[in-house]
């Protein structure tokens, strides 16, 4: 009886693995380099907003950043609103 039992269940042991190795665990490392770039955010930093805002960071504290976006206007926003940083090469 175990070797039917091991039959009915590996199709769905499989499927299990699959969706672990294609979609939860590039999900989590995504997460961690998202988290780590949050944490990593300083003054000066050119960035864009989740709203497709782009800006430089003249602030900044535990849960907001504020960004100057033109010469006169600054604009606050969540620290989890920043969706990247732009690199140097990038305008």
């Amino acid at each position: 009886m175990e070797p039917n039992l091991l039959t009915s269940l590996l199709p769905l042991i499989l499927i299990f693995a699959i969706f672990y190795f294609l979609l939860i665990r590039p999900q989590q490392k995504r997460q961690k380099e998202r988290n780590a770039m949050l944490q990593a955010l300083k003054k000066g930093d050119k960035v864009i907003t989740i709203g497709g805002i782009h800006g430089t960071i003249v602030d900044l504290t535990e849960e907001r950043v504020t960004l100057k976006v033109s010469d006169t206007t600054k604009m606050v926003f969540e620290r989890n609103a920043v969706n990247a940083v732009k690199g140097e090469d990038s305008e």
